[in-house]
């Protein structure tokens, strides 16, 4: 006889698992608070929809932390999996210049879900949509709000892909992890990450920096190191190399209440480098201007050097090279969780087997950002999610056909 599976929430770890599920097996129905599904998947690839990533797997996964969650699960189906996978369901991809994979021009974040709707579809998947859901009742039924009114329901198998606490309009706001609590089972306190980062501009200089990029950078905080561009604005500085140091400034804030990151300006030269263009001859022009020539500074790049230096450090060579090489930026604060692209925080992973199994609650399973982890944006992220999915659908359907 087939099993019950109730599968709440409609991420991608969620679709994925759904569409791998051997529905000779199992009656699968999902879950879905928001009137469709994958809101917060179209939200996410509305800024540049990075599939996955390119990067070896051994580096792939290094990404993640904590790293050796995911060393099987990432190798048992790995970005090139993936690639294969949507390729297979008519969704071509390419790698861009960043090594990022993107779906082909043309193709739509709604036309790579309705892609894997489609594959719901032919596997007999039910999807039941504005269902949100409120907990167990006494009977350990899954108890659901529709259309105004309660209803339980008793499956065999439950997975729970409800998302992380980011992004409150599409529906992923965390809610679900009191329900959790009252169960015994341990939450970590949600956190922001992938996110901005505050920083006290000095009043002269912030509307003359607002909306203004630093390109062909790289941001350092602590042991962690990112080339690539951030953005300049009124709250701080956000960007792809900023949020990947999400990490490691975070655990700054938490343990010293501050942090300072360091801009180097120019990542592919050496200070003695810098030192040597500096002290060329600048003849008439302007100290400004000379280093505008010499190391192609920007006006953006001087602002921030002038105001972070003292008037006797700018002009000396040898501590401008070193302060362009290390510009030390204090960092107050990061951004609120509903403005970070994904959180960390959630169920503890010691509260799950190998398998995503809940140790407390028999045949329930949690996958996706419900659970702690952490990674950067650019691909890692859904990676993560589908990959998740697509193991425990190996598992689930392996266990139940003998």
């Amino acid at each position: 006889m087939k099993k019950n599976i109730a599968i709440i929430g409609s991420g991608p770890s969620a679709l994925i698992l759904a569409s791998k599920l051997n529905s000779k097996l199992f009656n699968i129905t999902i879950y879905e608070q928001n009137f469709a599904a994958g809101r917060k998947f179209l939200v996410a690839g509305s800024g540049g929809f990075n599939l996955t990533h390119t990067e070896p797997i051994t580096e792939f996964v290094s990404r993640y932390i904590p790293s050796s969650f995911f060393q099987n699960v990432i190798h048992s189906f790995s970005n090139t999996d993936l690639r294969s996978w949507l390729k297979q369901i008519g969704i071509s991809t390419y790698t861009g210049s960043s090594k990022r994979v993107f779906p082909q021009k043309g193709i739509k974040p709604i036309d790579v879900l309705n892609a894997i709707l489609n594959e719901l579809t032919k596997n007999n998947v039910v999807l039941k949509t504005q269902h949100r859901w409120l907990g167990w009742n006494n009977n350990e039924e899954l108890i659901f709000n529709t259309n105004l009114q309660q209803i339980a329901i008793k499956a065999d198998i439950v997975v729970f892909a409800l998302g992380g606490a980011s992004w409150k309009k599409t529906g992923s706001d965390g809610v679900w992890s009191t329900l959790f609590k009252n169960k015994g089972i341990e939450i970590i306190p949600f956190q922001p990450s992938n996110c901005a980062v505050e920083v006290k501009w000095p009043k002269e200089i912030k509307a003359k920096m607002e909306g203004h990029f630093l390109k062909n950078i790289s941001v350092k905080c602590i042991d962690k190191e990112k080339k690539g561009e951030i953005v300049i604005t009124n709250f701080g500085l956000e960007g792809g190399a900023v949020y990947a140091l999400a990490h490691q400034i975070r655990e700054q804030l938490n343990n010293f209440n501050n942090v300072k990151i360091c801009l180097d300006f120019k990542p592919n030269l050496k200070i003695q480098e810098i030192e040597n263009k500096i002290e060329n001859g600048r003849g008439n022009k302007s100290w400004s201007k000379h280093l505008e020539d010499e190391l192609k500074i920007t006006k953006t790049q001087l602002l921030l050097l002038k105001n972070y230096c003292t008037k006797e450090e700018f002009i000396n060579p040898k501590i401008l090279a070193t302060k362009i090489k290390n510009l030390e930026i204090p960092v107050s604060s990061m951004a609120s969780i509903d403005e970070a692209i994904s959180t960390i925080g959630g169920v503890s992973l010691t509260e799950i087997n190998e398998s995503f199994q809940l140790k407390k609650l028999t045949n329930n399973y949690v996958i996706g950002e419900m659970l702690n982890w952490d990674a950067p944006t650019g691909g890692y992220l859904l990676q993560a999610c589908f990959s998740m999915g697509h193991n425990l659908a190996v598992e689930l359907n392996s266990k139940y056909r003998s």
